[in-house]
């Protein structure tokens, strides 16, 4: 499988970050970035959470509209992105607002913006190049799926609200499980 163009732009604290084989790496998460644009989720991205490893949370690759490829992380280390399974994982974000910028108003959980076709063409080809030089690579699933926690809304704190929703129901799951050879993971 051929390498799709993929631009590097590595974070400024990807050396900080643990290292791992990337042989043990067998699971893809799906992320949309729930900000405008790659510009915001650059600047969220290079913000340093965790003082003591001077790192910050992001996920390896990042897709725009457009389709072009970015890579944050190298895949030998391992990005925060989804809590309990990302030294075993890839994390791929796609541009999309999600529920920006009101991410936990109850009146606003419906995510409206669709996934252009570019974008989702780039994601199979990613995916099916990492599955090519990834030999433990079997299975995809998407953020929601590994963090179902409840949080208070927003807008009203007696009601909750799901903290993470992407890549959310405007994601073409069918469509991308049709065109790639990684499986979803079923969860529970």
């Amino acid at each position: 499988m051929k390498r799709p163009e993929i631009i590097s732009a590595a974070l400024p604290y990807a050396q900080h970050l643990e290292r791992r084989s990337p042989a043990a790496i067998d699971l893809v998460v799906i992320h949309c970035t729930e900000l405008p644009d790659l510009a915001a989720a650059r600047e969220y991205g290079e913000r340093v959470h965790y003082t003591e490893s001077g790192t910050g949370n992001s996920g390896h690759f990042y897709i725009e509209r457009n389709g072009s490829i970015e890579q944050w992380i190298p895949l030998e280390r391992v990005a925060h992105h989804v809590k309990g399974f990302n030294e075993r994982s890839i994390g791929i974000e796609l541009v999309n607002m999600g529920r920006y910028p009101d991410w936990y108003d109850s009146r606003r959980q419906q995510m409206p913006e669709a996934y252009p076709p570019g974008q989702i063409e780039s994601l199979a080809n990613l995916l099916d190049w990492l599955a090519s030089e990834l030999p433990g690579l079997k299975w995809i699933t998407g953020h929601e799926d590994l963090d179902n926690r409840m949080v208070a809304a927003s807008d009203d704190p007696e009601q909750l609200v799901r903290r993470k929703r992407d890549p959310g129901p405007r994601f073409p799951w069918a469509q991308l499980l049709g065109a790639i050879r990684l499986r979803r993971l079923a969860i529970g």
